[in-house]
């Protein structure tokens, strides 16, 4: 990660933060993004881990509008526009970037199986459409496709593409990505393989978008900053940190359950509520009263530092 691009760093894909009436929660909201600012790090809202797929489309408009309102110029503001409708996802991009939304990012719509030139139309005429730069986002455990990676490294060459997210788990894949695409000056590769990131840095990838940046976004920019300054061994060391994390909140628990389990922590953090919107749910009291010690059972035992605005200790 050491050529400069104009999109990289650590991009936090933020929780769905929601009233006990499933409406936006704006204090949240500023929380929240007070937290991740001061690790430097991006928000990128209305994502997978936003569990944008169960959204109203009011809660997501008023999303865009409360985070434009609250944004710092220092980093940048993502947002997802993904939808079964291209026409819904085009103007939905066209809202975001009227309220200073940096860049959108799509993945494939999930209803329909697609052919490698059905996934290459889709996202060469959303990029067409909207008025700003798009990050194709390839996430096979919820589309069930696999963006080929030929077929991104062409839409690469489009004006209003300027990136990808990928969170396929393969090695393979991981690497041939960097070999493509890190001395690219105008296109950024983003991991969404957590479990990978100081791999990913160390060889030349442009940035990360963790969901347990949620809870500690310094892992990450600590992480970054071993990696420029030359030091595997710190890099792995948070990357130690950020694993143990994620198996906290994650192990034996599907994706829902899982984001579940993230916002939990995050109330620990005085960050958010734990209300997800359906059809995702809370679990038992007592799988959330043993997730919340064992957080700071993790927490001392590691030595992990957290954002001031928390009270966990």
């Amino acid at each position: 990660m050491k050529t400069e691009k104009k999109f990289q760093g650590t991009i936090v894909p933020v929780v769905a933060p929601l009233t006990h009436d499933f409406k936006l929660d704006k204090e949240a909201v500023e929380r929240i993004f007070s937290h991740l600012y001061k690790s430097n790090a991006s928000p990128f809202i209305l994502g997978t881990t936003g569990e944008s797929a169960s959204l109203p489309q009011s809660y997501k408009e008023d999303y865009i509008k409360a985070a434009a309102k609250i944004r710092s110029t220092d980093v940048k503001l993502y947002a997802g526009i993904s939808s079964n409708i291209l026409a819904e996802s085009i103007e939905f991009a066209k809202l975001c970037f009227n309220e200073g939304v940096d860049a959108v990012a799509a993945t494939l719509p999930t209803y329909y199986h697609l052919s490698e030139e059905q996934m290459k139309r889709y996202f060469l005429e959303l990029a067409d459409e909207i008025p700003g730069p798009l990050i194709i986002y390839n996430i096979p455990a919820t589309t069930h496709m696999s963006i080929p990676l030929s077929l991104m490294d062409e839409l690469s060459l489009h004006p209003n593409i300027v990136g990808a997210k990928d969170s396929e788990r393969s090695e393979k894949r991981l690497d041939d990505s960097l070999n493509l695409w890190k001395h690219r000056p105008d296109f950024s590769y983003f991991l969404g393989w957590a479990a990978k990131s100081a791999h990913a840095l160390i060889n030349g990838a442009d940035g990360l978008v963790p969901s347990t940046g949620n809870i500690t976004p310094s892992i990450y920019a600590e992480m970054c900053k071993a990696v420029l300054k030359g030091d595997e061994e710190l890099a792995f060391h948070y990357q130690s940190q950020s694993d143990k994390l994620g198996h906290l909140y994650q192990h034996d628990r599907s994706l829902g359950e899982s984001l579940w389990a993230l916002k939990v922590l995050m109330n620990e953090l005085g960050l958010c509520e734990s209300h997800m919107m359906p059809p995702l749910c809370s679990l038992s009291l007592k799988e959330e009263n043993e997730l919340r010690k064992g957080f700071h059972e993790l927490i001392k035992k590691e030595k992990i530092t957290l954002n001031l605005l928390s009270h966990a200790s």
